[in-house]
């Protein structure tokens, strides 16, 4: 079983992927929440409406929500719906034991921009905790709301929000000859979904570059598996690598000047660093085991990896200019794609006990792991860019996020189908 899925991550056989899905449309569903959420109301913003009667209000609520730091007020239990300070009464709201409220308009500045204003009020104390303008252009006003609820996060938690970020994943449309596979692009609440690349082949391993501006990935739409990069605003891509065998887990250096990814050119799998300006090539692991997934340091001076060159696949780590690598982790028979969280100070993982397979966090301090889901089959993890969350693929294809204390989970279920290798944005 083990020496199964690590082969199937080397190889990519997506043909598990396939569904029967016609969209590939997330719906992100809370299936469990922290204890103790911070009591909020977000009341319906005012002003011109611009998303087909979608207000701004009820994005922001739905963003501060699904993250559990927050117990949103629901729309029907609200005493006022006031969009200007001097309109909100405290008392009302102290009622019933809000502690926040967030209030806004929005007001358009001709050519088609807009100019959302908030206030943030302590509810509690009747005192305005801030108050922001943000400009937008109408096809981004969904943006426009999740920058808000990112600056409402960080001034309520300390902590930097990242409902304004992205997440890229594969998807698989029909059966045999019809199969199709997509890499999509969409919003962290599932909206505004949008294919980057469909094939009748697989595509497997979205891997972000640093500025969120373009996808590293694996295709084999020539049958033959290639990596290309692709810029999102424009389309156009590049083919990087289609050397003879293996082209697979591409992963951006920190500056983004380079790709780190398993090549089998040379024989077995083993970790290849590409400078992407000059696409000069730098052998970095040299066994005869399978070395793959590899993931940067933050500092871009190590490689974390996995290999099975203990007998079974660990994480292990190496310098990026090559060297003898280190193991990292021993506790579990099976641990691999090893991803660093953003402030470099954990690890998430696959974790394998017999026959189970789920997400866990290993401490490089203290060396403790922590087990985050239930699996059986969880794969693919990804940390959020503000590290308090992790991405993963769930049993049969469905894609799932946990908090990092594993408090909060997240569903994010497509229309029909599977989904899978999900990805991030910084």
């Amino acid at each position: 079983m083990r020496t199964n899925k690590f082969i199937a991550a080397i190889f990519g056989t997506l043909l598990a992927l396939a569904a029967l899905a016609v969209r590939a449309e997330l719906t992100v569903q809370i299936t469990q929440g922290a204890d103790g959420g911070i009591p909020i109301a977000i009341a319906p913003f005012g002003g011109q409406e611009i998303l087909g009667g979608e207000n701004l209000g009820s994005i922001i609520s739905a963003d501060l929500a699904r993250s559990g730091r927050f117990r949103t007020l629901p729309l029907e239990s609200m005493p006022q719906r006031p969009t200007a300070p001097e309109q909100v009464q405290f008392p009302a709201w102290q009622a019933l034991s809000q502690d926040d409220l967030v209030i806004g308009q929005i007001r358009p500045t001709g050519g088609g921009q807009f100019v959302a204003q908030f206030h943030l009020f302590d509810a509690v104390r009747g005192n305005l905790i801030t108050t922001l303008s943000i400009p937008f252009a109408a096809p981004e006003a969904r943006k426009a709301a999740h920058r808000i609820a990112d600056i409402i996060y960080q001034q309520l938690t300390g902590e930097a929000g990242a409902f304004a970020t992205r997440v890229a994943y594969v998807t698989v449309n029909g059966q045999g000859p019809n199969r199709r596979y997509q890499l999509q692009v969409a919003d962290t609440d599932g909206a505004n979904p949008q294919s980057i690349i469909t094939s009748r082949e697989p595509i497997m391993s979205p891997s972000w570059s640093p500025d969120g501006r373009q996808v590293a990935y694996v295709s084999f739409e020539n049958k033959t598996a290639a990596v290309f990069t692709q810029t999102l605003s424009s389309g156009e891509r590049q083919k990087v690598s289609e050397a003879p065998g293996i082209n697979g887990a591409p992963a951006w250096s920190p500056d983004g000047s380079r790709l780190a990814m398993t090549l089998s050119k040379d024989g077995n799998p083993d970790i290849y660093v590409m400078d992407l300006g000059s696409r000069s090539l730098q052998r970095i692991t040299d066994h005869f085991a399978i070395d793959t997934e590899p993931s940067w340091s933050r500092d871009g001076r190590s490689i974390l990896f996995t290999s099975d060159r203990g007998g079974k696949p660990q994480l292990y780590l190496v310098s990026s200019a090559g060297g003898q690598p280190q193991r990292v982790t021993y506790e579990g028979e099976y641990n691999a794609r090893g991803v660093y969280s953003p402030d470099g100070k954990s690890i998430a993982m696959v974790h394998g006990v017999g026959g189970s397979y789920r997400i866990a966090v290993l401490d490089l301090a203290n060396r403790q792991l922590r087990i985050l889901t239930k699996g059986p089959q969880d794969e693919s993890p990804g940390f959020a860019p503000n590290g308090s969350m992790i991405l993963y693929a769930a049993n049969g294809g469905q894609l799932a996020a946990v908090s990092i204390d594993g408090k909060v989970r997240q569903s994010l279920r497509v229309d029909a189908g599977s989904v899978r290798q999900p990805a991030w944005s910084p």
